[in-house]
């Protein structure tokens, strides 16, 4: 089986990791924080900032040759469980804006800290391109 890395030019270049592997028809996609193109961690609080992260797991998958309804498993690590709770509503509407009303196995975990420290979520998630 064949692998590929996938760095979309239109995220930050990494250093020391990948935003995602293609192998196979299977796409393993980084985790990703609210950073901007500029590595910046949006401001405004976790709508933002979980916009924002899904939108670089998004664009990653794209990159790949994936659409949103390929994701099979998505994990997001929160430094605020009780935030993104109360946020809820707003939150599934954006999912559902960006990525339609399928929703893959998931996993909210709360964590301490994340590598930035102004990061308040982390997305990282699986998906099987179809017909790829």
């Amino acid at each position: 089986m064949s692998k590929r890395t996938v760095n979309p030019e239109a995220l930050p270049k990494p250093s020391g990791y990948a935003h995602g592997i293609l192998a196979g028809n299977a796409v393993y996609l980084g985790g990703q924080t609210a950073l901007d193109r500029d590595m910046q961690i949006v401001p405004g609080g976790i709508v933002e900032q979980f916009r924002q992260a899904f939108s670089n797991v998004l664009t990653t998958l794209a990159a790949a040759g994936g659409q949103p309804e390929d994701l099979v498993s998505v994990t997001i690590y929160l430094t605020d469980v009780d935030d993104y709770m109360a946020h809820g509503k707003e939150i599934g509407r954006i999912w559902r804006e960006m990525a339609g009303s399928e929703y893959p196995a998931m996993a909210g975990i709360g964590v301490s800290r994340l590598w930035q420290k102004e990061a308040m979520i982390e997305i990282q998630g699986i998906a099987v391109i179809r017909d790829h």
